[in-house]
């Protein structure tokens, strides 16, 4: 079965895990597999001011809506294609007072679509919106209570004049959103700013060692290829990021998307034992101060969440510095308590500009991250990235260059040449070949130079840190 633009795939039942998409011809790494609008989508409550709730953006000036004095738009050219879309959100918030939450907004947007085009195939679409799965029916009672709320407060939203929908046909949206609402990232794919439903990529079966990927570029998901795909291969994404062990990754599976993960990963738990490793050889410590360290390292983690909530970053330092030298002693290089701090220290001393002890952390995050991760991983890509930038303002050029060049291989496969952070990384790994050929010509000079615009222009390496981590995949209401 295909539709518009879907012909190189298509929907079958796959054993054990209900439906499933397939490649109907060959795939290689950094292919666009499919490339998906979405079929309603919107900004977080957070954002809704700063962000375009057409393409996206985040912008530092947007226009608002006149009528509702609740949406905003990069410019008039995106307020026009919102129109479709808006024009009865606009109405309904105008007599409803003010905006209801996103899921609110989610699930009449999905309606009004419906009101307009019915509930069938969608153009494009494999599979209709009546078809995606709800697990209404998998809820606790704690679950099954925010969904009434929502629904009531739906009915509060929703217009007399619409299309009424019932209370169980309004669940089953509800139900869709919460199983299958999409994360959006900004244009430069660092932070998640909302959610969107869409149909054929929900389609797509977890695996913790997944062939594709999914970027949002541009306005639309884009699944792409990891590795070679052959005509029939299942096409595979990973819900979750790999970093943690299987028992934790199938718990979290199965609480966010109620099944269980039987995938080669998790069943074998390949890459567990990197995971949890520790200091081999003689002076390997015993299985006491293992635990006592790890629980050490989980105290440790919540008290620098608290920290960086508050914006004590000299703080968060002195806690990274005081778990390592606990852990360091007794956790192997590849421990993902040791990585998480290391990642962590990494950041916010790049933030404070403490380049050269941040480029220490960064290095071994990253070398501890290249015998976990997939080659091809996003995440992977991100981080040595973050760890080339911060050698290159530390005046580790050699080093910088070779990550950044590392990073832009990585990111030509999982976000594609045209992504906006892909168009950054190329900028960066140019100006940094022309800065090593400087310094393989002139040592001295490189330094004087560097020295002299660091005095004319402060560096700042990223935003302000924050407790956010990349965007997961399937956005999860909190």
């Amino acid at each position: 079965m295909t539709k518009g633009g879907m012909e190189s795939v298509e929907v079958f039942t796959s054993e054990g895990k209900g439906r499933g998409l397939k490649a109907q011809k060959e795939f290689l790494p950094g292919d666009v597999i499919f490339a998906e609008p979405a079929y309603a989508a919107v900004v977080f409550d957070s954002l809704t001011h700063v962000i375009c709730h057409t393409c996206f953006k985040r912008q530092e000036r947007l226009h608002r809506c006149g009528q509702c004095k609740f949406a905003y738009y990069c410019d008039r050219t995106c307020q026009r294609a919102a129109w479709l879309n808006h024009k009865n959100e606009c109405s309904a918030i105008k007599k409803h007072g003010k905006a209801p939450t996103e899921n609110i907004r989610l699930a009449a947007r999905i309606m009004w679509k419906i009101e307009r085009e019915g509930s069938g195939l969608a153009e494009g679409c494999l599979v209709s919106i009546d078809d995606l799965q709800n697990h209404v029916d998998s809820l606790d009672e704690e679950e099954k209570k925010e969904l009434r709320a929502d629904v009531e407060s739906f009915l509060e939203f929703w217009p007399s004049q619409s299309q009424q929908f019932g209370m169980q046909y309004i669940s089953h949206i509800f139900g869709v959103i919460n199983c299958n609402g999409f994360t959006l990232s900004d244009q430069r794919g660092l932070q998640a700013v909302g959610v969107g439903i869409f149909p054929n990529l929900c389609q797509a079966n977890h695996d913790c060692w997944p062939n594709c990927t999914v970027i949002f570029n541009n306005g639309k998901i884009e699944l792409r290829a990891l590795s070679k795909i052959s005509p029939g291969d299942e096409l595979t994404v990973s819900y979750v990021d790999f970093l943690n062990v299987s028992e934790e990754r199938r718990k979290q599976l199965k609480k966010q998307y109620y099944f269980d993960c039987t995938c080669e990963h998790c069943k074998k738990q390949i890459k567990d034992d990197l995971m949890l490793a520790v200091k081999a050889g003689e002076s390997k410590p015993s299985a006491e101060t293992v635990k006592e360290v790890i629980q050490f390292s989980k105290d440790t983690l919540e008290k620098i969440s608290k920290a960086r909530m508050e914006g004590l970053y000299h703080e968060v330092v002195k806690l990274c510095r005081e778990c390592l030298k606990k852990q360091e002693p007794v956790l192997g290089d590849t421990n993902i308590y040791l990585l998480r701090i290391l990642s962590i220290a990494s950041e916010v001393l790049s933030y404070l500009q403490m380049f050269e002890e941040a480029a220490d952390y960064a290095k071994r995050m990253v070398d501890g991250y290249q015998k976990i991760y997939h080659p091809n991983n996003a995440q992977l890509g991100m981080a040595v990235m973050r760890a080339g930038v911060t050698h290159w303002h530390a005046g580790l050029i050699e080093a910088g260059h070779g990550l950044i060049c590392k990073a832009y291989a990585i990111l030509l496969i999982t976000h594609g040449p045209s992504h906006p952070i892909t168009k950054d990384l190329e900028v960066m790994r140019v100006q940094t070949e022309m800065e090593l050929r400087m310094f393989q010509q002139n040592e001295f000079m490189y330094y004087k130079m560097r020295e002299a615009a660091l005095k004319n222009q402060k560096i700042q390496v990223m935003p302000e840190p924050s407790n956010e981590t990349s965007p997961s995949l399937f956005h999860k209401k909190e």
